[in-house]
């Protein structure tokens, strides 16, 4: 088995789980960063209010996804460039929340992605004093990037998840779940509604 996996980091508009404005991604093969990209996208409807909050974190403003692709016609392509991997991201509960979020707002069917928790990970393999993603990306000798940049995230959160595997000798997602005592879970399919921020 071979370290192989794709790194994904959503930014959202508001804070409804289905506010999905930008993804980044980040495909990891053989333990090797060989391919990345990202996109904006348009909220579904009835979750795509930008909230100040939100927009002081990531920068992105409602004018800027005016002409991106809403979540229906990106979804293909996300399928497209993750295909049957493993997902990984930092504090993957929530990432995984908006894809099975905006499923259910655009009515969608979600791929079942297995998934881990490069926080979780982490947690387990480092000992530090904050569990932030840029301070754990800096242990795993990948400094000075732009946080909450949706595809520099994603590509942090690959770095983590390849040293993590490589100080304890794993060689796939299974091996280093298995090692630090984390799960490989599954998207759920039985969750409460998405919140809506209809204006």
């Amino acid at each position: 088995m071979a370290l192989d996996f794709t790194a994904i980091d959503f930014e959202t508009a508001n804070s409804s789980n289905a506010s999905a404005c930008a993804v980044g991604l980040v495909r990891v093969r053989d333990g090797e960063i060989v391919d990345k990209t990202g996109w904006l996208i348009r909220p579904p409807a009835g979750h795509d209010v930008f909230f100040e909050l939100n927009v002081r974190i990531h920068g992105i403003q409602p004018e800027d996804v005016e002409d991106a692709a809403g979540w229906s016609e990106q979804l293909a392509d996300l399928v497209a460039f993750t295909g049957d991997d493993v997902l990984v991201a930092h504090n993957a509960g929530f990432d995984m929340a908006v894809i099975k979020r905006a499923c259910d707002a655009t009515g969608d069917e979600y791929p079942p992605y297995r998934y881990a928790c490069s926080l979780q990970v982490a947690r387990k393999v480092y000992r530090l004093d904050s569990y932030r993603l840029p301070f754990v990306a800096a242990e795993a000798g990948f400094a000075d990037f732009p946080h909450h940049n949706a595809t520099a995230d994603a590509l942090a959160c690959a770095h983590v998840m390849v040293d993590a595997a490589h100080r304890v000798g794993a060689g796939s997602i299974a091996e280093l779940a298995e090692a630090v005592g984390v799960r490989v879970s599954q998207i759920a399919t039985a969750d409460a509604p998405a919140v809506s921020f209809a204006a």
